[in-house]
């Protein structure tokens, strides 16, 4: 079961050999909580809404079921701005020498302090979410923002980052080459900085602080699940590109929650499953997919993974799935019909295939033995990240409408 199989689960259990934590984590509860205070001070900021989805959990047999929805997230329909918007003020905070704790929103997006400080132009590549946060915050704070886009992006997420003023276009290249791209031009601009969810040799600063950024959505969870009665998440699944967000949730929790650790499951696009394959593979070392990266999940289309995020995954995950395409396409049309007294959620592509690999692993019996692996059962606290909403709306019509990479169960043997 651990070959590559585009249109099947690739599942591996982690037996990657762990690393040594020296320091403070970077996902510590202190760092979170610096992110936190400063999206707190953007005049557009509110809590995302955790749901509880009791009869579907009732119906999968799992004893709760929550998901963080994050197609509420400062008007912008995904979870990306929180990097972002944290890195840049970072940046900032070390261009400037000025603590970033004094740096709240009033302050950096005021006339006076950008011409003391002066513009920067803030560089970076995208499929649209990471973009339109980045170009979203620039305009917020009075900075600039060039943003490229890999070929098969969406004319409407590129019309949406082109309408908050950023210098934005699509080449004719994958994500992986798009972000080598970008990076040159940034290294050209004495005034640019590259703001990218992805870390590499040399460059490690800013991905550090776009994982901490993602942190609030963490940290709002966790009190959320609180105040609902639930201490703490047994099980969390949450879905991968370069695992930047992955290992940001992850790093947050396992930190937290030492005795006893969640089981986290990481769940990518089967094909562009680098961390599945980095897993599959054992002694730590990264592995990258090349190629065109087709998938539905736009999101997750990303072939090199962030080496930080790696870095906590190989230590926090009990497991790491491929996931195909129908996967997702499942999970959005789930979100979409709820059972009985559930909330309906809108998910896009990249936002879902978590939804739609936890109920197949619960319900179709060929998956039984990923269930098995990752001890879920009735009493399993159960929570999964929506990170988009309709950011896509020919692609969520086609999915929802059409039926776009929709199944047929062919006399599947199911449990129900």
């Amino acid at each position: 079961m651990n070959k590559t199989n585009n249109e099947e689960v690739n599942f591996v259990v982690n037996n990657v050999p762990k690393l040594e934590v020296k320091g403070e984590p970077l996902m510590s509860e202190k760092n979170v909580l610096e992110a936190l205070t400063f999206h707190k001070s953007f005049p557009q900021y509110s809590v995302t809404p955790l749901h509880k989805l009791s009869g579907l959990a009732e119906y999968l047999g799992l004893g709760s079921l929550f998901v963080k929805d994050e197609s509420y997230r400062f008007g912008l329909n995904a979870f990306k701005v929180l990097g972002g918007s944290f890195a840049m003020a970072k940046h900032i905070s070390k261009k400037t020498g000025i603590p970033v704790g004094e740096l709240p929103y009033k302050v950096l997006s005021s006339k006076k302090f950008r011409e003391e400080v002066g513009q920067t132009t803030f560089y970076s590549a995208t499929d649209g979410n990471h973009g339109r946060g980045v170009a979203w915050s620039a305009n917020k704070l009075g900075q600039k923002a060039f943003i490229r886009m890999p070929r098969g992006s969406a004319q409407t997420r590129l019309n949406n980052i082109r309408k908050l003023g950023a210098d934005a276009e699509i080449l004719d290249m994958n994500y992986d080459e798009c972000v080598r791209y970008v990076n040159e031009q940034a290294k050209n601009d004495p005034n640019g900085v590259m703001v990218q969810d992805t870390a590499w040799r040399g460059y490690t600063d800013i991905p550090s602080w776009i994982m901490q950024g993602y942190g609030t959505l963490s940290i709002e969870a966790d009190r959320q699940m609180i105040a609902e009665g639930c201490d703490y998440p047994t099980h969390i699944f949450i879905q991968a590109g370069v695992g930047s967000l992955a290992g940001s949730v992850a790093g947050y929790f396992a930190e937290k929650y030492k005795d006893p650790k969640p089981v986290i499951c990481v769940v990518e696009a089967n094909s562009a499953n680098c961390l599945y394959r980095s897993a599959l593979r054992g002694d730590g070392k990264i592995v990258r997919v090349r190629g065109k990266l087709d998938t539905i999940m736009a999101g997750l289309s990303c072939g090199a993974p962030c080496t930080i995020g790696w870095d906590i995954l190989r230590n926090a995950a009990a497991g790491f799935a491929g996931a195909p395409d129908w996967m997702s396409s499942m999970g959005t049309r789930i979100y979409g019909v709820p059972l009985d007294g559930d909330p309906k959620v809108t998910s896009g592509e990249s936002g879902s295939v978590t939804m739609g690999f936890l109920y197949s692993i619960m319900m179709y019996k060929r998956y039984d033995y990923i269930k098995k692996a990752l001890k879920l059962n009735n009493k399993s606290r159960v929570l999964i990240v929506s990170t988009e909403g309709n950011t896509d709306p020919v692609r969520f019509r086609e999915v929802v409408w059409c039926g776009l990479y929709g199944i047929r169960h062919r006399g599947e043997e199911m449990i129900k």
